[in-house]
């Protein structure tokens, strides 16, 4: 029986679809984060198991795995070896790790030109025109992610504190943050020691709803990642009939704030970043000349 398998993972969770080598879906799962920089063999074991639960939903017996051709758009996959050694450990027949970003064009621009911006947990930005690929960003919040909610909750945090310290003015937010460390700053230093990008990424909802509140931290905050994703939109010089697709947990937060000049270019994606991996599985697998060929 010939299968293909999309995966799209990142900082938050992953999903998998079992397809037929024309694309039909048969059955879907969903797993725990696979950010592979971040965690390279618990992304490992998270994608399999999602592709465990999409086989058992699909009626499929998971030994057929090692039959299964699948595409993966995996966040971390741009940088370092972290593709390659993934690939080297999977179970399936022929594994192709891509950065999540790709499945995501794929999946929210068909064959249309334009760019997505994906922003979750992490952000990360491609446009296409006329065929050309041209990423931009992806490259972890620590030095990166623009937008990414794992900034605006380490951003919230350093708030919290430098109100705490009296250098700048606190809000009813910040204290709300405070007082969920039991109002003791040793707690949220010891917090960031083991803190992933998710559990940073768990306070930026609270910090958009804020900020539509009126509060005064949350304000800030929000100004700066606003302007952050526009400057990072600005490389793509994007105009009509290029579509812009806002992608990812914190699209709808971002969509009503961003400029005219957007949101005149802003569409719905077609699809989701699960169907762009299904499609390019089926482009490189399912087809004569590919893995069944």
């Amino acid at each position: 029986m010939d299968l293909v398998l999309g995966i799209d993972g990142g900082g938050t969770g992953c999903r998998a679809a079992v397809a037929t080598p024309a694309g039909a879906v048969l059955g879907r799962g969903k797993g725990g984060p696979a950010n592979i920089r971040t965690d390279l063999e618990g992304s490992r074991d998270n994608v399999v198991e999602a592709a465990r639960l999409a086989f058992a939903d699909a009626g499929v017996d998971p030994a057929l795995f090692s039959s299964t051709d699948a595409v993966l758009g995996l966040a971390g996959a741009n940088v370092g070896d972290y593709k390659q050694r993934l690939e080297a450990i999977l179970p399936f027949r022929k594994s192709d790790v891509e950065n999540d970003s790709l499945i995501s064009l794929e999946g929210a621009l068909g064959d249309h030109d334009g760019a997505i911006a994906a922003l979750g947990t992490g952000t990360v930005y491609l446009a296409r025109r006329r065929g050309s690929l041209r990423p931009v960003g992806g490259w972890g919040f620590q030095i990166g992610d623009l937008g990414s909610g794992a900034r605006i909750g380490r951003d919230l945090l350093q708030e919290t504190l430098l109100a705490h310290d009296g250098i700048r003015r606190g809000s009813a937010l910040s204290d709300a943050i405070l007082k969920r460390f039991n109002g003791n700053p040793g707690e949220m230093v010891e917090f960031t020691t083991a803190a992933k990008p998710v559990d940073y990424g768990a306070f930026a909802p609270m910090v958009f709803t804020a900020a539509a509140e009126g509060d005064a931290v949350a304000g800030r905050l929000v100004d700066r990642v606003v302007a952050e994703v526009e400057e990072t939109l600005a490389v793509f010089d994007l105009a009509a009939p290029e579509r812009l697709c806002l992608l990812g947990g914190l699209a709808s937060l971002y969509a009503p704030l961003l400029s005219e000049r957007y949101r005149a270019i802003m569409h719905p994606p077609l699809g989701d970043a699960i169907a762009g991996a299904v499609q390019m599985a089926v482009r490189k697998f399912g087809k004569p000349g590919g893995g069944h060929g």
